[in-house]
C-alpha cells in the first residue's frame, strides 16, 4: 500500500493563494506522503499545458508518485453533437493524464435531478458508451480510467458495480472512496466490502453524521435520505475507519490510498492529521 494525498484536500488553501500548485505538492511531500493524486480545481492543464510540467517537475523533486488523475464530467442528459463533445472532452484530459505520466484517471460519469433507479436504468446504456469510448481510447496510454462513487446519481455500490460491469473493460474500474456511500445512505462497511474488488483507486475520507432532525446548523449537508453530513478529519468523524480499511486490507488491496479531507479545520493541518491516522490505523491492522 501506497498511502499519499489528493491535491483536493488543499484546495481552500490553493484558491486562497496561500499556497501555488508546487506549494501544495511541496507541503504533501513534507507531511510525508509516498504519492500525491492531482485535482485540477483552479486550473486547467488544457488551458495550461505549462502546468504539467510544473507538476512533474515539483513531483519529482519530493520524490513523490503521481498516482492518479481525477476530474468531472457528466453524460447524462446529453444527446447528439452536446453528448459526442462531451467525450472528446473526456478524451483531452486523457492525454493530459498521459503528460504527466499516470497511469490512473478518474472521470465523472453523470449527474441527474432525477435520482430514481429507473432514471438510472434508463441513462445506463449510453453512460456505458461513454465510458467504453474513453476506456478504449485511454488503454492506448496504458491508463485505467474509473468511476467514482459520489455525485448522488452514481454513488450507492449496486450502481457502480452495474456501470462498471456493463463497460466490461479490464481498464475500467471504479475510485472507490469510503466516505461516500454515505451520501446515498448507504453503510460504508457494507459498500466497502461490496466493491474493494473493483477498485483501482481508494480515497479515504470521513464524515460527522447527524439524523434528519436535528439541524446542527451552518457547515452541514444532506443526503439523499436526509441525513446530515459534514467532513471530519479521517479517524475523528463517525464512520469505523479502521473497520473500512480492515476490509480494504484483508482484501489484498495493495495500491495507492489517498487522503482526501474536506473538513472544517485549516486544510493543512487537518490533512496531516488525517494522514498521519489513517498510517497507524493501517499499521495496526492485523
Amino acid at each position: 500500500m501506497k498511502l499519499g494525498v489528493s491535491t483536493y484536500s488543499l484546495h481552500r488553501a490553493f484558491s486562497s493563494g496561500e499556497l501555488s500548485l508546487t506549494g501544495v505538492i511541496d507541503y504533501i511531500a513534507s507531511i510525508g506522503a509516498e504519492h500525491v493524486e492531482i485535482v485540477p480545481l483552479g486550473f486547467s492543464m488544457i488551458e495550461d499545458p505549462s502546468q504539467i510540467e510544473t507538476i512533474r517537475d515539483a513531483a519529482a523533486a519530493n520524490g513523490l508518485e503521481l498516482s492518479s488523475y481525477a476530474i468531472g464530467a457528466n453524460f447524462a442528459d446529453k444527446s447528439g453533437a452536446e453528448f459526442e463533445d462531451e467525450i472528446e472532452r473526456v478524451k483531452r484530459e486523457v492525454d493530459v493524464c498521459a503528460a504527466l505520466g499516470i497511469k490512473r484517471m478518474r472521470h465523472d460519469v453523470a449527474s441527474s435531478k432525477d435520482l430514481s433507479i429507473g432514471n438510472f436504468l434508463a441513462q445506463l446504456p449510453q453512460l456505458t458508451q461513454a465510458c467504453q469510448t474513453i476506456a478504449d481510447y485511454a488503454a492506448g496510454f496504458g491508463i485505467t480510467t474509473s468511476v467514482e462513487n459520489h455525485g448522488y446519481f452514481i454513488q450507492h455500490s449496486d450502481r457502480i458495480q452495474a456501470l462498471v460491469h456493463s463497460v466490461g473493460r479490464d481498464n475500467f474500474r471504479t475510485t472507490l472512496d469510503v466516505g461516500n456511500f454515505l451520501c446515498a445512505d448507504e453503510n460504508p462497511l457494507t459498500a466497502v466490502a461490496n466493491n474493494i474488488g473493483l477498485a483501482s483507486m481508494v480515497h479515504v475520507k470521513d464524515f460527522y453524521v447527524r439524523p434528519a432532525n436535528r439541524n446542527p446548523g451552518e457547515g452541514w449537508f444532506k443526503s439523499t435520505g436526509g441525513q446530515y453530513l459534514r467532513g471530519a478529519i479521517a479517524g475523528q468523524g463517525d464512520i469505523d475507519i479502521p473497520g473500512v480499511l480492515g476490509i480494504v486490507k484483508r482484501s489484498g488491496y495493495d495500491g495507492f490510498i489517498s487522503i482526501e479531507f474536506e473538513g472544517m479545520e485549516e486544510c493543512r493541518n487537518g490533512t496531516k492529521i488525517a494522514l498521519d491516522n489513517v498510517r497507524r490505523i493501517w499499521n495496526e491492522i492485523v
